[in-house]
């Protein structure tokens, strides 16, 4: 029996769950064309019922054509368009049974799966979300969008669709990862979503075209999510919360893991707030905070990370103590002051203030007029 990679690994798809680890070993071990042809001769591997099928070859290539008829395709690893990220998933482990790299990924949308996917931040979070917790992944997707990082998430109900929506106002790029097949819509109220999503990024799933979704297939779906990611977000999640598997993934692949506070009082944020308390993920507000917890250590903190991590980092948190008392005891109106009625508001040397009004003069936060140096007009 002759059958090539591709043929074979879409073969697997339709054939075998998706992340059963001993099959996933099976296929790093001998590859997938001789691993098809194991499997379809009955071989047992753990977890799964033996499967006969005469012709593999046949059954994978009519997978690809009724998905090609679809508008899907098929990407498979080694191939220029593998996001290869996912396989890092190789040596992560199992979780709740589940594991290793896909066989491949069914693909909706026009744009390069790679290319999408080379600076990728996922957001996940609660299905049942509350306002505050929908606003905040909004805008951590509109501000990562922003920055150019493209944002993954599953396309659920509540945080999930929160953060594809955000970042798709800005005009950023976004993957969906599904449960069930990436031609079927689930949830049904997110046809206009997924939609959206293709157009301006891709829906993907390593699930066989048509398949359902089921509760083992998410949590196979939640280790894609964090794969693909350099970072996992958690927005809101309370104790039992599949997002919490996210994260752990995250854990597993080395990726960052961050979570948002929620109100102390909030059920939707226990289980965040128990990872943030447990040391399992670092405590981020904003965007710029998820951008600055990717950056190389040493690295400059990111535009909008202040001295305490609140808004944006002002030009007057570069001055030195000297250069901030001359900036505040400067006025605002037309009349100035002198350098020595400067240094007797300060009690600073005459010589240390023009020191410190000629710095602020080159930072265009003071000016010097007719009568004397004054706040410049843009600081005023």
């Amino acid at each position: 029996m002759s059958i090539d990679d591709r043929t074979a690994r879409a073969w697997l798809s339709a054939t075998i769950e998706p992340a059963m680890p001993a099959v996933a070993a099976l296929v790093a071990q001998v590859g997938a064309p001789d691993a098809v042809r194991a499997l379809s001769s009955g071989r047992s591997v753990p977890g799964l019922r033996p499967v006969y099928d005469a012709d593999p070859s046949a059954t994978g290539r009519a997978v690809l054509s009724d998905a090609g008829a679809t508008g899907m395709r098929w990407v498979c690893p080694g191939e220029p368009e593998w996001p290869t990220a996912l396989d890092d998933l190789a040596s992560a482990g199992d979780l709740h049974r589940r594991g290793g790299v896909p066989y491949g990924l069914w693909v909706r949308g026009e744009r390069d799966l790679a290319t999408l996917t080379k600076q990728v931040v996922a957001v996940v979070g609660a299905r049942a979300s509350t306002s505050y917790g929908d606003d905040v992944a909004g805008d951590l997707g509109a501000g990562l969008g922003d920055a150019g990082v493209c944002v993954v998430s599953g396309a659920a109900y509540g945080i999930d669709a929160a953060a594809h929506r955000g970042v798709l106002a800005v005009g950023g790029g976004t993957v969906a990862v599904l449960a069930c097949g990436a031609d079927v819509v689930y949830p049904r109220g997110h046809e206009g979503l997924l939609a959206w999503c293709t157009s301006n990024g891709a829906v993907v799933s390593e699930a066989a075209p048509g398949a359902a979704p089921t509760k083992i297939r998410f949590l196979a779906r939640n280790r894609l999510i964090a794969g693909l990611s350099r970072a996992v977000v958690v927005v809101e999640a309370s104790w039992r919360s599949g997002s919490l598997t996210t994260l752990k993934w995250g854990e597993l692949l080395s990726r960052a893991c961050l979570g948002v506070p929620g109100p102390v009082t909030s059920e939707a944020s226990t289980g965040v707030h128990l990872a943030l308390r447990e040391h399992r993920a670092e405590l981020v507000t904003n965007a710029a905070e998820v951008r600055d917890a990717l950056a190389p250590l040493g690295a400059a903190p990111v535009d909008g990370v202040g001295a305490v991590g609140l808004g944006r980092t002002r030009v007057t948190d570069r001055l030195d103590p000297r250069e901030l008392e001359v900036l505040e005891a400067l006025p605002a109106g037309a009349a100035g002051l002198t350098a020595e009625q400067l240094s007797a508001r300060t009690r600073l040397p005459v010589a240390a203030v023009r020191h410190s009004l000629t710095s602020l003069a080159a930072r265009s936060l003071a000016a010097c007029g007719p009568q004397g140096w004054r706040l410049a007009p843009r600081r005023a």
